[in-house]
């Protein structure tokens, strides 16, 4: 006999969740709360920095204004930033300029919650950004949601560039390989002189995600487009890849950092009168002594091998149903759901895709695969040893150079245009989305959600967990905001402060270590957080890549991620207690 209560009960809730009325009932609630936190919230002024005479300088609070005060000088001064000339009491000494940040108390992460909450539930990450996106604008009282807010946000240089990357470069790019096959034919390649089952075929793709070094979007789309149609043939299921390409990408390029974050990350870290943060060359170095403390990374990159042998720990009952009916089937698609996928997307036309659009009158070479994308690492890894990767400029030249292969070899033009359009066309979707998560995450920076969290949750923390609450506190911040540079912008003015004052009494070398430690933990929890998010560009683009289910791919990746940052929030602490005992 059936259980009269617990089976009834659970059938209601997902009768409840699934009926046409629960959708538009929630997005009331949702705006009517947002109208109302932008009537009870109240701006938070902290202050950030302080500079007298063009010298960083510690000043009294007494010197800091009121909230009205900041925010008329703010206005007045029209700045770019929260910065403000504050008059001394007796004019006998400078103004002191006193840059700070805001916040609306709680109400600064409402978006971000109703985001992911929205997201979670149904399963659509692009109602999900709208609608986080407009409780923004309601709670910062920005009612006019077009010239206010989304206007100013899709006009940002961000935006733009992931225009011009995702959907211009990188979907001509996919479309000119979809359209002559070259992807298909390195792919064919790399299996016959190197995969030999599942197993060859998941190391593949992990070794290519170390290789791929510099990170993020970069290593997402090269390995997954790359290894895709490897992984199919061995009946590797969409969750593994997924796991294995985003797991391999900001985690490696934490690790093996000869990319722009050193450069990006030094900026943010100069404390006064710290002398080992004293110059840019200082604080770089700081970062690479700080890499073989990155335990999260270490770990997540650790358990993407173990999972590439077969030999991972622990992977979660879903995963594991994940890999079985991969294996049984030989057709390793997701669970049906409605999602950013292949479903919708379609991007790379491989074999398999039933809207296949190989162009039959071509043979294509696997070196067409090859050189566009040794041209792309050439440009991004050889101008990221001077300054920033030029990613732009190498899909760009990749592209051109896939081009001129494809027209070289014989296509024809006509059929190449076409290919051009397709592959744009294929990854429309996916950068709405992404841009949508720039304007959200602009939104949440104005609110000052992570200053709130920031200093909620870091004030008063035992020095043995601090590092460990400061993983916890950025990976929460990340993975509300889907960025984790964003989250370094946020967390590092005001983490390593506090981190040094509660070095404070240790000899010089141990509390040397202990900031060391307190450094590594908030730049792994912002790997951490952006690498589960599921409004985190790097991990809508595996999904994408992979033809994963994207809340399936957040879903499976969570249980074997947690591991890693339960295991490295341990190691923290045992090396502080060492540190400081």
């Amino acid at each position: 006999m059936n259980n009269p209560s617990q089976p009834a009960s659970t059938s209601t809730i997902g009768r409840w969740l699934n009926s046409a009325a629960f959708a538009p009932l929630a997005i009331v609630f949702c705006v009517v709360l947002s109208l109302i936190a932008g009537r009870l919230a109240d701006e938070n002024w902290i202050e950030q920095f302080t500079s007298q005479g063009g010298q960083d300088v510690q000043v009294s609070p007494d010197l800091i204004a009121t909230a009205d005060d900041l925010r008329e000088k703010i206005q007045e001064e029209k700045t770019s930033s929260d910065s403000v000339l504050v008059p001394s009491p007796d004019d006998s000494t400078p103004a002191v300029r006193v840059t700070v940040g805001r916040h609306f108390g709680i109400w600064s992460i409402l978006p971000a919650v109703i985001t992911l909450a929205f997201c979670v539930t149904f399963r659509e990450p692009l109602p999900a950004l709208l609608l986080g996106i407009l409780s923004g604008a309601l709670v910062l009282q920005q009612y006019d949601l077009t010239d206010a807010v989304l206007l100013p946000g899709l006009a940002s240089t961000r935006a733009a560039g992931i225009t011009l990357l995702y959907l211009w470069l990188l979907g001509a790019l996919l479309g000119v390989w979809s359209r002559t096959g070259a992807a298909l034919a390195f792919a064919e390649w790399v299996c016959g002189k190197f995969v030999r089952g599942p197993r060859s075929a998941k190391l593949v793709a992990w070794v290519l995600g170390v290789l791929f070094f510099q990170g993020g979007t970069v290593s997402t789309v090269l390995v997954g487009t790359t290894v895709k149609p490897i992984t199919d043939r061995n009946r590797i299921s969409p969750e593994e890849l997924s796991y294995v390409v985003d797991s391999t990408a900001s985690p490696i390029a934490s690790l093996i950092a000869f990319n722009a974050w050193p450069g990006y990350v030094q900026s943010l870290i100069a404390v006064p009168g710290v002398a080992y943060l004293a110059t840019e060359a200082d604080r770089i170095g700081f970062f690479f002594q700080c890499a073989p403390l990155s335990f999260y990374s270490i770990f997540a990159v650790t358990g993407t091998f173990l999972l590439s042998i077969d030999k991972a720990p622990f992977l979660g009952k879903r995963f594991r149903a994940a890999i079985a009916r991969a294996r049984q089937q030989g057709n390793p698609i997701t669970s049906g759901e409605v999602h950013v996928s292949a479903d919708t997307i379609e991007p790379m036309g491989f074999e398999g895709d039933p809207d296949n659009q190989i162009d039959p009158d071509y043979q294509a070479n696997p070196w067409e695969f090859a050189l566009p994308l040794l041209t792309l690492i050439g440009i991004a890894v050889g101008t990221g040893l001077y300054d920033s990767p030029k990613v732009r400029w190498a899909f760009a030249a990749a592209l051109g150079v896939a081009i001129a292969a494809a027209l070289l070899r014989g296509m024809k033009l006509p059929s190449l245009v076409e290919g051009v359009g397709d592959g744009l066309k294929s990854v429309t979707v996916v950068s709405v989305i992404l841009v949508l998560a720039v304007v959200l995450g602009g939104i949440t920076t104005e609110l000052g959600g992570g200053l709130y969290l920031s200093t909620a949750i870091g004030e008063n923390a035992p020095r043995i967990l601090f590092p460990a609450i400061l993983f916890v506190l950025t990976a929460v911040i990340a993975f509300a905001t889907g960025t984790s540079f964003g989250t370094y912008a946020i967390a590092y003015p005001l983490t390593m402060p506090m981190s040094i004052a509660m070095s404070s009494g240790l000899p010089a070398e141990s509390g040397q270590w202990f900031v060391m430690i307190c450094f590594a933990a908030v730049l792994n929890g912002s790997v951490f957080g952006d690498q589960c998010s599921p409004i985190s560009d790097t991990t809508i683009l595996s999904s994408l890549v992979s033809d994963c289910d994207l809340m399936e791919h957040v879903r499976t990746q969570i249980v074997p991620a947690c591991l890693a940052g339960v295991l490295a929030m341990i190691a923290w602490t045992i090396m502080t207690a060492i540190t400081v005992g």
